[in-house]
């Protein structure tokens, strides 16, 4: 059969099999690397495929082998950068093993959240669930005793019921904090704190990305000989945007307690932050150094490029896509808490 008398159709794998002379089943071990034969036959069967541009339908492939090609990556939002990005990144890093993504957003907080999106999974369109689970979440062990590939990503607890893949954000944060203190300053102030702070309590928090944070940078305090004063806490609720952290930081400055750092939970809060200060007039960095978290992209493009912790997205979606793929491919991996510490991305906001 000729290449012409194919016109615009598709090449299937049978069209390369009669052009090569081979049955479908070498043909099918050639495009797999897998079957019997000489190594002859291989070269031909190899050098046909590309003459005729036979692409492999990966759908079909993996239906064949009792999977959809398919991984679903629930996130709250798609809106804080953080979020937008680890998507991205997921889905590039699916790309490589073949695989493609489906992204879905579950409502925070309510029926429809990720207690919901957990029970409704279709394995007929997806093999397996990443999960990024929101802090407002009622989420109890049970809810993670599924019977499809899972694994969650952020600062919630998953009590060794399923993979967690998440940066040590007690470590990141009192690593932010050392790095203030090394560069001279001694009243510290916090922005994005959820709610009203208690020390003994933050000390020994499990989970969130707020209270972790804040514990780690109570621990740098203690280290430091340096009082977290409450009053230089600024209370921002769920909302982690930047009109948010300008707005806690304006109350911060208002009130008069006097401060020489601000260490504020994500990036967006720490774009407040600069604007703030900047409009009371307070000199970055040489009054008041700034640092915050995520590394957004903005972070490195402001007027004062902002000193940030690096969110470690590209370690988070790589090691994410490849527990959940493992667990797809049947390997029996016992449920794993997976951490790495970021790292200080030093810029103008810091001395």
């Amino acid at each position: 059969m000729g290449e012409s008398n194919l016109g615009k159709r598709r090449v299937t794998l049978r069209d390369v099999a009669r052009e090569a002379g081979v049955s479908l089943k070498t043909a099918s071990n050639v495009i797999n690397n897998g079957g019997r034969m000489s190594e002859a036959t291989r070269v031909h069967v190899q050098e046909v495929i590309q003459r005729m541009g036979y692409r492999v339908n990966v759908a079909a492939r993996n239906l064949n082998r009792d999977h959809t090609g398919f991984i679903t990556l629930a996130v709250p939002s798609l809106t804080p950068p953080y979020l937008a990005e680890l998507a991205n990144r997921v889905i590039d890093e699916a790309r490589k093993r073949d695989y493609s993504v489906y992204v879905t957003t579950y409502a925070e907080g309510s029926m429809c959240g990720a207690r919901s999106i957990l029970q409704h999974f279709n394995s007929t369109v997806s093999d397996g669930m990443i999960l990024s689970m929101s802090e407002v979440e009622d989420i109890v062990p049970e809810d993670l005793d599924v019977d499809f590939p899972l694994v969650v990503v952020g600062a919630r607890t998953t009590w060794g019921k399923t993979d967690h893949v998440t940066t040590d954000d007690i470590r990141s944060a009192a690593d932010a904090a050392r790095y203030l203190f090394a560069r001279g300053v001694r009243r510290l102030a916090v922005v994005g704190a959820r709610q009203d702070c208690d020390i003994e309590s933050l000390s020994h928090a499990e989970e969130g990305n707020a209270e972790l944070r804040l514990r780690g940078i109570i621990d740098a305090c203690r280290e430091a000989d340096c009082k977290l004063d409450l009053n230089l806490v600024g209370i921002t609720g769920q909302d982690w945007t930047i009109g948010a952290g300008a707005r806690a930081m304006r109350r911060i400055i208002e009130a008069g307690v006097p401060f020489d750092g601000v260490i504020a939970l994500n990036d967006q809060l720490a774009i407040g932050v600069i604007s703030a200060l900047t409009a009371a007039g307070i000199a970055i960095p040489d009054q008041v150094q700034v640092i915050g978290f995520d590394n957004i992209e903005e972070a490195a493009y402001l007027q004062i490029p902002l000193t940030t912790m690096d969110s470690c997205l590209e370690w988070t979606s790589r090691v994410a896509v490849n527990r959940i793929l493992a667990r797809i491919q049947g390997e029996h991996l016992e449920p794993e808490l997976i951490t790495r510490t970021s790292r200080v991305i030093a810029r103008q906001t810091t001395r």
